[in-house]
């Protein structure tokens, strides 16, 4: 028997080489023009047809909601009668756009709420979902899709693919009620995805040079305000006003950062990462332990007994270490090919963007998930 625990673990890098020769985006691109923002949407209801996948007898709510549902129907059934096997309580979640309009479809998405196995092959009852104001808007109903399986056999084998409960229905939502939303008559509100002062000052900037007689002032970090000219609320084209804004192109600034996820072992550096000259000397510690069993027989004619005796080998194997100097860099691509000179595993590398933040010499924010 080998056990083996080797130091640093082999996982994945990855670096985003922002390059100037892209295309600069639109301002729809980074933002949302003249909306307000969407409202959520719940509900509660029933997924039937289940194979023998549904709630157990043991979820009262699903019971109850069964009996329920065929009282309604002028069917009477005792509680205790109830058999759910092929139905699942389930919470329907969609989200409503202010500009969806009666009878636009929404995507909705159906999750489990009691112990079913699996929501494969069900379909939903219609289902009211109701915003915060306790206002319905929409009511969902449709067959469910899992984009998986699972499959158990009578042993407690299991064979699965993905994550069977929870669900999409693709435009199983009617809007029934439209949001009420007071039309901006007098402006335009642009709402930043990434809130930065200098990209609402470009945007500003940009809308300015695009239009003659326009004025747009950025309000804080996430929003720039637009007036709408006289002349285009006389002539009530405020759409094809709107659409040039959208394809106004503007340079977003973008912060220094590097995301670090220490449990998958993934590096995500921006464009603008640099880091100051610094020398970095780093080794890699790798430690095999091997446990090799064998049988220890007693002396003859002795008293003792036959044993089972683990021989146990530590081999440590230490790299040799390299000091590499790095010069001023410019760009996350100066910064991966210095670190890649080292030869080291992207685990160490994770370790030396931390250290090289504690020295000073990385000029970025560092985010850990």
């Amino acid at each position: 028997m080998v056990k083996s625990i080797w130091i640093p673990t082999s996982v994945l890098i990855v670096l985003f080489l922002v390059q100037a020769a892209l295309p600069i985006p639109r301002i729809k691109d980074i933002s949302d023009v003249g909306v307000k923002g969407e409202i959520n949407l719940l509900g509660y209801g029933l997924v039937v047809g289940l194979d023998g996948t549904g709630d157990s007898k043991g979820t009262e709510f699903t019971v109850q909601s069964v009996v329920n549902m065929l009282s309604r129907m002028g069917i009477t059934v005792p509680v205790n009668k109830v058999r759910t096997k092929n139905v699942a309580a389930v919470m329907v979640s969609a989200s409503l756009p202010p500009t969806a309009k009666r009878g636009s479809k929404l995507d909705v998405i159906v999750s489990s709420l009691g112990d079913a196995n699996s929501l494969e092959g069900g379909t939903l009852l219609l289902t009211p979902l109701v915003g915060t104001d306790g206002t319905i808007y929409a009511y969902a109903q449709g067959p469910i899709s899992v984009g998986g399986f699972k499959a158990t056999g009578a042993g407690g084998d299991m064979v699965a693919q993905n994550y069977t409960l929870v669900g999409r229905i693709p435009g199983g939502a009617t809007v029934e009620t439209e949001l009420a939303m007071e039309p901006e008559i007098d402006y335009i509100d642009i709402s930043l995805f990434n809130p930065d002062y200098t990209t609402a000052a470009r945007v500003a900037e940009a809308i300015e040079q695009s239009f003659a007689s326009v004025k747009a002032t950025p309000l804080d970090p996430g929003l720039v305000r637009v007036d709408i000219p006289e002349d285009v609320k006389a002539s009530g084209d405020v759409v094809t006003f709107v659409a040039r804004i959208e394809t106004t192109r503007v340079e977003p600034d973008a912060a220094a950062i590097v995301v670090i996820n220490e449990k998958t072992g993934t590096i995500v550096a921006g464009g603008n990462v640099t880091i100051g000259a610094v020398a970095i000397a780093h080794g890699n510690l790798s430690i095999e332990i091997k446990a090799r069993p064998y049988i220890s027989q007693p002396a003859p004619f002795s008293k003792g007994k036959t044993t089972v005796v683990t021989d146990t080998n530590v081999e440590v194997d230490v790299a040799k270490n390299r000091v590499v100097a790095i010069g001023e860099t410019a760009n996350v691509a100066d910064v991966a090919r210095a670190l890649n000179a080292l030869g080291v595993s992207p685990r160490d590398t994770i370790a030396i963007f931390q250290a090289l933040k504690e020295a000073g010499a990385l000029r970025a924010e560092i985010k850990i998930m």
